[in-house]
């Protein structure tokens, strides 16, 4: 019976070991992608952090949906197939719309 508990109990651990490391292999895999700053995309309360009008500096205080003004974080080349622009062109709107 003692045999059978340690059994268990070892076996129990490999397995185990085994999930967290296969845990710990996909979130070290999923920080290697690329990532960019996506503007004019975000919902309303769904920014990543400040926008380039300063008005806040955190994450979830935007208040209207696809504020060209407002990103997030996306996969690196996929902004512009989310109907959203880079930091250049989003910067670029955001000065003309303040000279209009």
């Amino acid at each position: 019976m003692k045999h059978q508990i340690a059994l268990s109990a070892a076996l129990a651990t490999v397995v185990s070991l085994g999930v967290i490391d296969t845990a710990e292999a996909a979130d070290k895999e999923r920080k290697k992608v690329a990532k960019e700053r996506c503007y004019g995309i975000t919902p309303a309360g769904q920014n990543d952090c400040g926008n380039l009008a300063g008005t806040h500096s955190c994450a979830g205080q935007s208040t209207i949906d696809n504020d060209p003004g407002e990103w997030r974080l996306v996969n690196k080349g996929s902004c512009n197939s989310l109907g959203g622009m880079l930091r250049k062109e989003a910067k670029a709107k955001f000065k003309a719309s303040k000279n209009s």
